[in-house]
């Protein structure tokens, strides 16, 4: 048997088409994805739950995006775990792979044990969608709601979208003989296709209609496909969704074989973060020396880390700052 880090369909996202009820979806498995990304913070197990479940959803709702678009989740809330956030760069080139990262923040002292959505308070989940240069971001914002980040994610792509939208994951650590054990993730996202929707235009403004839930989107005929497809995804068990021996095009075939699903590329995803010394550069350019002198160590230089992938930059204090710009 392979071990779960050289299985061809670990780190990719399968987009399929149920043509009988009208219904779009994609499968995600994860490995070496989510293990870059940890790897990056000693982050307690509730947060690393909770970041595992973020990154996740990113590469589910991600792969909509073109090339070269970057597509962003938030969540801001007022608990001990303060803000998440999750970035997916679509590919530079067909057939390149997308890159994901994502950082969490959080109060130590006001963790808990047990349930990680216990760490949220009140707050909201936000999707934005950056098309590029010279181009207006798309942004919409729902409550944060439910028991986990999906129903956040799923009454999102209700209020904003006017979208039906189900997932289902499952995510934790792997144990495997041999294999030292490490976080795995998979999961299963379903969707009533758009009859226009910012994930496929790319345009639009900010949603901030009262929260609906997929049942009330659907009536007639409708209604009778998105139960009865989700009655078949409802009897998914963990080990499809993240186990070694059953690959997703299998899976699919398994849950959805009376719906003629059609299955399209696998898109690849792995960890990869955006930062550089230009950037650093950049958001260092709004300061003036003055403001530069306070950063500076005694060695002469500014200092900067990334959250995202660790990333340590040392910068000559002379050559930062919006003075040094100017000269």
């Amino acid at each position: 048997m392979l071990h779960s880090a050289e299985l061809d369909w670990d780190d990719t996202v399968l987009p399929f088409q149920l043509d009988k009820s009208d219904m779009r979806g994609r499968v995600a498995r994860l490995d070496g994805v989510l293990s870059g990304v940890l790897k990056q913070h000693a982050y307690p197990p509730v947060v690393e739950a909770l970041v595992a479940e973020m990154t996740l959803l990113t590469a589910l709702i991600g792969q909509t995006v073109k090339l070269r678009w970057k597509l962003s989740l938030q969540v801001q809330s007022k608990g001990a775990v303060r803000m998440i956030v999750t970035d997916y760069y679509g590919p530079e080139n067909e057939g390149d792979a997308a890159r994901i990262r994502a950082y969490a923040s959080f109060d130590a002292e006001k963790l808990t044990t047990g349930n990680p959505m216990d760490q949220i308070g009140e707050g909201y989940f936000a999707i934005l969608i950056d098309q590029g240069e010279g181009t207006q971001p798309y942004q919409g914002i729902t409550p944060l709601s439910g028991t986990s980040l999906s129903e956040s994610a799923e009454a999102y792509f209700a209020q904003s979208e006017q979208l039906p939208t189900k997932f289902t994951l499952s995510y934790g650590r792997a144990t495997e003989p041999g294999v030292a054990e490490h976080w795995r993730a998979g999961g299963i996202m379903l969707q009533h296709m758009p009859k226009a929707s910012p994930f496929v235009t790319a345009e639009g403004g900010t949603g901030e209609a009262g929260l609906l839930v997929a049942a009330d989107l659907v009536s007639g005929e409708t209604e009778e496909n998105w139960t009865r497809v989700n009655f078949h995804l409802d009897t998914v068990e963990d080990l499809e969704l993240i186990g070694p021996s059953i690959t997703p095009a299998t899976l699919l075939t398994r849950l959805f074989h009376e719906e003629n699903p059609r299955i399209f590329d696998a898109q690849r995803v792995e960890f990869g973060c955006s930062c550089s010394e230009e950037k650093v550069r950049q958001s260092l350019s709004i300061y003036s020396a003055k403001d530069i002198e306070t950063m500076t160590t005694e060695a002469g230089t500014v200092t900067a880390d990334c959250q995202f992938c660790g990333a340590h930059y040392v910068l000559d204090a002379k050559t930062v700052g919006f003075d040094a710009a100017d000269g």
